[in-house]
């Protein structure tokens, strides 16, 4: 039960005067305290995104090119020059992307509803009970609103924003946030092992200092291994499906190329958004289905490939997660943080085991991340049956 232990100290000692007190609590408490924190901590997560989103991108980028900037600099390159060259490229590449897609973005979002109109009309049969009814109700409710109608009240319709204007709010807020997330990743790559060595400095014992030494380099090295690697598979994935889109004939190849780039980054739910986009925009390009057909085929096919081919065979499965465990951290982060809370999902989810990984004490969740098992292991109630009767087993057996 919970209470409050003292323990009396040594009488020998001047300092074992006082008693020491441990305070216990039963384990609903403690699970209510953990809960109650948790709750909090996501509260403050979603609240403060502004502030954090930022913080967790740029650290990112810092684990991923604090190798490059470390090895620049054994070579002469002050780790200042190294900072803003690497900023000065992504910004580039990030600038370079937006133009190429600000065009085609807007254009797929002005022709939405005819898109949606074309692709009910490819789908509508007449006659059908469907469409009856509704054209049933609409005639119903217009006698019900006709100049006739006794006391008719007066509708009042509240202005909503429409899609364009809510494209734009969403993309001047993912571009404050690129801006403040490159400046501060330039400062944290800058900095070089500034934060390493004021925590090596605090560590009472040489052994600690080695250990945390080697903890972090190995966690950067294969953070930025994973992330480096992983952006230029989805940058040849996107450069493929945008040749093959241009092949099929689709509109905006380079548009497809890019989106297909970024939503590779969602395992699963990229790869059947990307489908979908591109089924329904082949449904309204071609003039049949047959015809239809083959873009979005062909994206399924060099998916798979990617997916269970290339990238396992380039990244090896030390690193593969878990799919139930990458569904939760999608739809969790999507919560929390929108549209980049889904690409950042995965590759934050790899940190965590990377530091699981390299942690004795955070080894069991690092394993319950981990996707691949080392081992199979029967437990099932008949091998629980066939285990041997060993001496001290006081279970009874039928």
């Amino acid at each position: 039960m919970g209470g409050i232990v003292e323990r009396p100290g040594d009488g020998n000692d001047a300092e074992s005067v006082a008693t020491a007190t441990v305070r216990r609590f039963p384990p609903l408490v403690t699970f209510s305290i953990i809960g109650t924190f948790l709750i909090l901590l996501c509260g403050a997560l979603y609240l403060g995104r502004a502030l954090v989103l930022p913080i967790i991108l740029a650290l990112l980028l810092a684990l991923t090119f604090m190798p490059t900037v470390r090895a620049l600099a054994r070579r002469g390159i002050p780790e200042a020059v190294s900072a803003i060259l690497i900023i000065v490229m992504i910004g580039g590449m990030s600038l370079a992307a937006s133009v190429l897609l600000a065009g085609p973005v807007t254009q797929l979002i002005e022709e939405a509803p005819q898109t949606i109109r074309a692709l009910r009309e490819k789908f509508n049969y007449s006659g059908g009970t469907v469409t009856a009814l509704i054209d049933a109700s609409k005639e119903v409710e217009d006698m019900a609103d006709g100049p006739d109608a006794p006391d008719k009240p007066t509708k009042v319709v509240i202005a909503q924003p429409g899609i364009l204007s809510w494209a734009a709010d969403t993309l001047s807020g993912i571009g404050s946030t690129l801006a403040a997330t490159f400046v501060l990743a330039a400062f944290l790559l800058a900095s070089g092992d500034l934060f390493l060595q004021k925590v090596v400095r605090i560590l009472p014992t040489l052994h600690d200092k080695k250990r945390s030494v080697r903890i972090v380099h190995d966690v950067e090295f294969e953070v930025s291994r994973y992330l480096l690697t992983i952006s230029v598979i989805n940058i040849c994935f996107g450069a493929i499906i945008g040749l093959a889109m241009a092949a099929f004939g689709m509109p905006n190849p380079v548009m497809w190329g890019i989106a297909a780039a970024a939503l590779n980054f969602v395992p699963y739910l990229g790869a059947l958004v990307a489908v979908t986009l591109v089924a329904a925009t082949a449904i309204v390009t071609y003039p049949t289905l047959t015809m239809a057909a083959f873009p979005p085929v062909a994206y399924l096919i060099v998916n798979l490939a990617e997916g269970t081919v290339i990238t396992p065979l380039i990244l090896g499965r030390r690193l593969e997660l878990n799919a139930v465990v990458i569904l939760i951290a999608l739809a969790f982060c999507g919560w929390l943080w929108g549209i980049v809370g889904v690409l950042i999902a995965v590759p934050m989810l790899v940190v965590i085991k990377v530091f699981c990984d390299h942690l004795p004490g955070l080894a069991n969740f690092g394993e319950f991340l981990s996707g691949a098992a080392p081992a199979t292991v029967d437990v099932s109630p008949a091998a629980e049956d066939e285990r041997p009767v060993v001496a001290g087993d006081r279970r009874d057996r039928a």
